[in-house]
């Protein structure tokens, strides 16, 4: 069996899943893509381009396929000479947060409806996510002035399932002990954009400033055409304690920050899997993120009370135990990585392999 990936946003969380699909499936999976910009063109019109792109598509067993991408537009462009499709969604846009100053673009919701019901199989990448989706998907139908398609909820769910992302490890990883007489050091390792809120991470740190503590940051993740002002301000606010601060292009490079890295946080409104606190968690940084959105899933339940945080407040209150207090977190650290190890793609390409196969199946069928 062979099969074709499309990705027609080919970075972050996107990049990292067909790339981690492809190197660890035991099929051989064909990879076209665009890059990882104009997001809102892409979804409009990445159809036509993979439609122009691809020679044909019948020799495929199936189309895997993110939700960047108008599947419903590709499925009419070809007709029957589609083969059947999975649809993968990282994201969705009924619970995607507005930029600000951005109303919502009804359109891109429609486009999430139309190519759920165009796919042969829907895989979300986790519970919560799931969760979200389906309960914005009603509301978002009953905007709708009149001719509500209230059937679409049922139509999509029953063709649903949750799969987590497989992750890339190190094939040997070492948790060296954090040298106790330096500054902490604070990771943040997410896209420099508004929905993973910097500002509040940004606070926390100027919290700890004013209390004369010492630490030290590595602020990495990749940003796209526009950066919230916050960062450069945040670069001249705390001058020499920023001691990395851009995206790192070698993962051999980001790994070695993450193996250097105290705790990493997220202040994300955003988030429906978590790869960059896996990876840093994985790699010894001990977690502080929101007590919603998918962190409760991915960090084990007896650890919540001590990582996960419910307000601001007591982000500050846990983030200054945290820098004030290391030996009485540093013991979790060995056990937190190895609950990571359950998301490596060693082990979740097994699930992917029967989800491909059963896709196949459906085409012989």
């Amino acid at each position: 069996m062979k099969f074709l990936f499309l990705e027609s946003f080919y970075g972050g969380s996107h990049r990292d899943f067909a790339d981690g699909l492809i190197a660890h499936s035991r099929y051989p999976i064909d990879l076209v893509t665009l890059p990882a910009r104009f997001w809102k063109w892409r979804m409009r019109g990445a159809a036509l381009y993979f439609y122009q792109k691809i020679d044909s598509f019948e020799k495929y067993d199936g189309l895997i396929t993110s939700d960047l991408m108008s599947l419903s537009d590709l499925k009419a462009l070809c007709g029957g000479r589609l083969p059947p499709a999975l649809l993968y969604f990282h994201e969705n846009q009924f619970s995607y947060p507005l930029a600000p100053g951005e109303q919502m673009d009804y359109q891109f919701g429609f486009t999430d409806i139309t190519s759920a019901l165009a796919a042969d199989q829907i895989v979300f990448n986790s519970s919560a996510h799931y969760q979200t989706f389906f309960a914005h998907l009603p509301r978002f139908i009953n905007m709708m002035p009149d001719f509500r398609p209230n059937w679409v909820e049922d139509k999509i769910q029953k063709k649903s399932r949750i799969l987590y992302p497989g992750c890339h490890f190190p094939s040997e990883l070492s948790l060296s002990d954090r040298e106790s007489n330096r500054p902490p050091l604070i990771i943040w390792n997410h896209r420099w954009e508004f929905d993973k809120r910097p500002e509040i991470f940004f606070h926390g740190l100027e919290f700890l400033a004013e209390k004369d503590i010492d630490f030290r940051v590595a602020i990495l993740g990749e940003h796209y055409q526009r950066i919230p002002e916050v960062f450069s301000k945040a670069k001249e606010k705390f001058g020499d304690r920023i001691v990395q601060y851009g995206y790192v292009d070698s993962r051999s490079d980001y790994y070695q920050w993450l193996s250097k890295g105290d705790i990493v946080i997220s202040t994300a409104d955003q988030e429906n899997f978590g790869i960059s606190i896996i990876e840093a968690i994985r790699h010894g940084c001990l977690p502080l993120v929101p007590s919603r959105l998918s962190y409760p899933e991915i960090i084990p339940d007896s650890f919540h009370h001590l990582f996960l945080y419910e307000d601001q407040k007591d982000f500050f209150e846990k983030l200054l135990s945290m820098v004030l207090h290391p030996k009485d977190f540093s013991v979790k650290r060995y056990a937190l990585s190895e609950s990571m190890g359950n998301f490596a793609w060693e082990r979740q390409i097994v699930l992917f392999d029967e989800l491909l196969q059963k896709l196949a199946g459906s085409w012989i069928d």
